[in-house]
C-alpha cells in the first residue's frame, strides 16, 4: 500500500519530479516505475531510455542525484527510484514541496516560510528582531517569572540573582545584538508592537450568531493564563458552592487545572505568525478554545492520546514556560487534562484539527459529584472528614502509591506548598507513611 515514503507508477511523467521532492524535504523515499496503483508489477518497455534520461531529468529539476536502479520482478522490468532526506530545503523548479501521509503538498506562504527557516535549524520564535531594545521592557514580567520558577523549585533563588537581561541571555532569548521573537512575547507587556494577534479574546455566547458580551486579555505571556483563568472563573464560570464540614468547595464546569493546561498548551504551540489570537467561546452547555496551530507532521489526533515526545511549535517558548514551572516537558499536557477531569468527574475534552488550526472543546453540562463522600473509614471521618484537601491527597496515594506532591497539585489544582503542608500534617498524625526515599520509594496509607 502507498504511504508517505512509497508510490507506484505504471509509466514516468516528468510532473512525477514534485513527488521526489517531496521525499527530499520530508523523510525520504522510493518511486517504483513499473507498478500499478496495487503494486503490481506491469513493467515498463522503455526501460534503456529511461536509465540514461531519469538520472539527468531529476538533477536537472532539483539539483539532487538519487539512486535509479533496475530490476526484475517477475519478467517485468521495474525502476525504483529511491531519494534519502536532505538537510536543507529542496525545490523542483523553483516550487518546494512535502510529503503528507501518501499525498504531496505545495508550500507557500507561511507554510513556506517556516518549513525554510526548519531546514535552517531554526523556529519562528528564534528570529532576532531588529530596533528592540532591553530599555524597552518593564520589569513586571521578569518578577512573575522569578516567583513561579523559584515557587515551582526549577530554579533557585541564587540562580536568579542575576540582572533581568542576564536571564534573557541563559534562556537563549538574546542573539548577538538581537533579541529574539520569544522573549519579545513571553516577556514584553505589548508584544502586539511587534507581534500582531498576539492576545486572547473571549467572548459569551447565548448561540453561535448571538454574542453576549467580550473581553480581551493583553500582556506578556508568561502572565497570560493567570491573567484568562481569573477572567473566565470570576466573571464566566458560575461554580456551584457546597460545604464539606467547615470547607468551603466551590464546583466550576472545567476544573481549573484541565482549562489552564488547555490555555498553556494554545500558547505555547501556536502559529503567531497569522496575527489571529486565541479565541475562547464560552456557552452554556460548552467551551471551545480555538489555535492557529497544527500538529506535527504524520501525527493524528489519535497520537495525542498515547504516550509521545514533546514536539512544541515554539520551542524557546516552551523552554521558558518549562523553566518557571508552568509546563512539563514530556508531552504529558493531555494527559493531565483528562486526569483532571477524571478526578473531578467531567467529560473529556473533544479535538478538531484541521489543517491550520486547533480547536479544543469542553462539555459543561456535566454533574459534579465528590468523590470522597463516605467511602472513607471511621478513623479517616473522625480525624480529618471536614478537610477536603487531605482528602483528596489520601485517595490519590491510595490508587497510585508511588505519587508525588507535585502530581497530587496538579491534578487536584492546588499549589505544592499547600499539598507538601497537608502531607506533613498527615504524617504527624499517624495517617501516611513514606517507605524509601522521596524519589524511588511509596506512600503507604495506614487504615
Amino acid at each position: 500500500m502507498e504511504h508517505q515514503n512509497l508510490e507506484w507508477k505504471s509509466s514516468w511523467h516528468d510532473e512525477y519530479n514534485k513527488i521526489l521532492c517531496g521525499f527530499a524535504n520530508t523523510s525520504g523515499g522510493i518511486m517504483e516505475i513499473g507498478r500499478d496503483d496495487n503494486g503490481v508489477a506491469v513493467g515498463i518497455s522503455n526501460t534503456k531510455k529511461l536509465m540514461e534520461d531519469l538520472p539527468n531529468k531529476i538533477r536537472s529539476a532539483m539539483g539532487i542525484t538519487p539512486s535509479v536502479e533496475l530490476h526484475d520482478d517477475g519478467g517485468k522490468n521495474v525502476i525504483t527510484i529511491t531519494v534519502k532526506t536532505y538537510s536543507f530545503p529542496i525545490s523542483c523548479n523553483g516550487k518546494y514541496y512535502m510529503r503528507s501521509g501518501s499525498t504531496n503538498q505545495l508550500l507557500s506562504g507561511r507554510e513556506l516560510d517556516e518549513f525554510i527557516l526548519l531546514k535552517h535549524g531554526k523556529t519562528w520564535d528564534s528570529i532576532p528582531v531588529p530596533h528592540v531594545k532591553f530599555e524597552d521592557f518593564e520589569s513586571d514580567s521578569f518578577k512573575a517569572f522569578r516567583r513561579k520558577a523559584i515557587a515551582s523549585s526549577r530554579l533557585t533563588a541564587d540562580d536568579l540573582e542575576i540582572s533581568d537581561e542576564e536571564l534573557l541571555s541563559n534562556l537563549t532569548l538574546i542573539e548577538g545584538d538581537y533579541i529574539k521573537r520569544a522573549a519579545i512575547l513571553v516577556f514584553h507587556q505589548n508584544p502586539e508592537k511587534w507581534i500582531p494577534g498576539a492576545y486572547i479574546k473571549v467572548g459569551h455566547f447565548a448561540n453561535d450568531a448571538d454574542l453576549m458580551y467580550q473581553d480581551e486579555v493583553h500582556g506578556s505571556l508568561v502572565t497570560m493564563a493567570d491573567k484568562v483563568e481569573d477572567l473566565i472563573y470570576t466573571k464566566y464560570f458560575k461554580g456551584l458552592i457546597r460545604y464539606e464540614g467547615l470547607q468551603r468547595i466551590e464546583d466550576f464546569p472545567i476544573p481549573r487545572t484541565a482549562f489552564r493546561e488547555a490555555i498553556l498548551n494554545a500558547i505555547i504551540h501556536r502559529d503567531y505568525s497569522t496575527g489571529n489570537p486565541i479565541q475562547i467561546r464560552v456557552y452554556t452547555d460548552k467551551v471551545l478554545i480555538f489555535n492557529d496551530g497544527k500538529l506535527p507532521d504524520t501525527w493524528t489526533v489519535d497520537d495525542l492520546f498515547v504516550t509521545h515526545k514533546s514536539k512544541p511549535h515554539n520551542p524557546l517558548i516552551a523552554g521558558t514556560f518549562f523553566r518557571c514551572g508552568q509546563i512539563e516537558a514530556w508531552g504529558r499536557g493531555i494527559k493531565k487534562i483528562t486526569d483532571s477531569c477524571d478526578y473531578w468527574g467531567k467529560s473529556h475534552p473533544y479535538y478538531e484539527i484541521k489543517k491550520s488550526d486547533v480547536m479544543i472543546g469542553f462539555d459543561t453540562t456535566t454533574g459534579v459529584e465528590s468523590e470522597f463522600g463516605d467511602k472513607f473509614g471511621d478513623k479517616f471521618g473522625d480525624k480529618f472528614g471536614d478537610n477536603y484537601t487531605k482528602n483528596a491527597i489520601v485517595d490519590l496515594m491510595r490508587k497510585e502509591p508511588t505519587i508525588s506532591a507535585r502530581t497530587i497539585s496538579e491534578i487536584i489544582g492546588l499549589s505544592s506548598r499547600g499539598v507538601e503542608k497537608s502531607i506533613s500534617e498527615l504524617k504527624r498524625d499517624g495517617l501516611i507513611e513514606r517507605v524509601g526515599s522521596s524519589k524511588s520509594g511509596h506512600w503507604v496509607v495506614k487504615e
